[in-house]
């Protein structure tokens, strides 16, 4: 396809095969090699994972309105697959390929982990999850609040939502959260938050 460069990472296939592509940019060796750190990193946190592609673009209207990054990572894993569209506009930290990358990752590695945890048997299925409707959301600055089932409220950030919905969330959806237990100056945060069917929430 016109525009997009694609490599097949042969040197670290024994471990995850990788397939890297670029769209209307060509990138320098030092974003390849960290593209497959970060691959690498992925495969001590789960030795599962079967392939891994990762797909950067640079959309042609960023090109007029500064250069920002449209970044896709596909994690195989048995009996599914571990998606991350992360697609964040024109923010400027994301005119740097190197965080967008980053931020992207740690998504990524964030959801690996809870399937990690989920096959080991660590984590309570999801209906026992805590769950909360959307009391508060900041789509222009990047966080909400949840008012949860067990009254407290609840701080999450856009990296917490799983499946990159934070932009569809409104006030009064249904999600279900993992609530941190560690110690913070802006109270209880939430981890971890999906979106759910209404019914399953129960007061």
């Amino acid at each position: 396809m016109t525009g997009i460069l694609t490599t097949i990472d042969k040197e670290h296939q024994m471990q995850i095969p990788l397939e890297l592509s670029f769209q209307h940019l060509e990138p320098e060796d030092e974003i390849k090699d960290y593209v497959r750190e970060r691959v690498d990193y992925l495969g001590q946190l789960y030795d599962g994972i079967t392939s891994c592609r990762v797909h950067v673009a640079l959309p042609q209207h960023s090109k007029q309105t500064g250069h920002t990054y449209d970044i896709t990572i596909e994690v195989r894993v048995p009996g599914t697959e571990l998606v991350v569209s992360d697609r964040k506009g024109n923010r400027p930290e994301r005119q740097h390929l190197r965080i967008a990358l980053r931020d992207a990752f740690a998504i990524i590695e964030r959801d690996l982990k809870i399937y990690r945890q989920k096959m080991r048997g660590e984590v309570k299925t999801l209906d026992g999850m805590l769950q909360g409707t959307i009391a508060e959301i900041r789509h222009d600055r990047d966080f909400g609040q949840i008012q949860a089932t067990d009254r407290r409220l609840i701080y999450f950030h856009r990296n917490s939502v799983i499946d990159g919905s934070f932009d569809k969330l409104k006030v009064g959806d249904t999600v279900e959260l993992v609530a941190r237990h560690d110690d913070s100056e802006i109270g209880p945060q939430a981890s971890t938050v999906r979106q759910i069917s209404p019914l399953k929430y129960q007061p």
